[in-house]
């Protein structure tokens, strides 16, 4: 057996408390709690395209997509940036990205990229957070025991990419998100007419 230094013990000892706290702070809890603050304060959508800063970059948060609701969610919880992240990923594997075939672009765009639903699919598969993708055309409604902190998507209105965040959950579950009015909260059921597409329980 190798013998642990007293230099070494000490450290872990004085490690465990910093890694107790990064737990802690990124509680799944946490990030529904994020996404519900937003209510009230996000009153509009607006999907048009706009030059941001770099990293931390955002509009004005009384508007948005349904993907800035993770977005702002990940960095007030968890201070993590979503922005930084996927084009981090998008400059290592860009193909592994649908960013050429439905937009035609060439190179990463930090400015809109995190803000795209298909992008945050791909990103949240990669870190190994997709616990199921749905059957084709299944109804919206249709997801597996969903906890406060998962990430749902969906089909809606046809082929228009959706992403919400669940606040409650498994039994009754409630989701936050904005398709259209500002960051609400609402019932999973409201989506049973939408196509369910993915389950995310990301633990970064």
């Amino acid at each position: 057996m190798l013998a642990i230094s007293r230099r070494s013990t000490l450290g872990m000892l004085l490690a465990a408390p910093t890694l107790g706290a990064a737990a802690a702070a990124r509680d799944p809890l946490g990030l529904a709690q994020a996404a519900r603050e937003q209510i009230g304060v996000t009153k509009a959508y607006d999907a048009n395209y706009r030059a941001i800063s770099y990293p931390g970059g955002d509009v004005l948060r009384t508007t948005g997509v349904c993907a800035d609701v993770l977005v702002r969610a990940a960095r007030d919880a968890w201070n993590i940036d979503l922005q930084q992240r996927v084009h981090e990923d998008m400059l290592r594997a860009f193909d592994a990205y649908p960013s050429r075939a439905a937009w035609g672009l060439k190179t990463p765009d930090a400015n809109i990229d995190h803000r795209r639903v298909l992008n945050l699919e791909t990103y949240l598969t990669r870190q190994g957070a997709l616990l199921r993708r749905a059957s084709k055309r299944e109804p919206g409604d249709r997801f597996d025991a969903p906890r406060p902190g998962d990430i749902l998507t969906w089909r809606v209105w046809g082929d228009r990419p959706h992403l919400g965040i669940v606040a409650r959950g498994p039994e009754g579950a409630r989701v936050v998100h904005n398709i259209g009015f500002g960051t609400k909260e609402e019932p999973l059921w409201m989506f049973k007419l939408h196509t369910a597409v993915a389950h995310y329980r990301w633990r970064p």
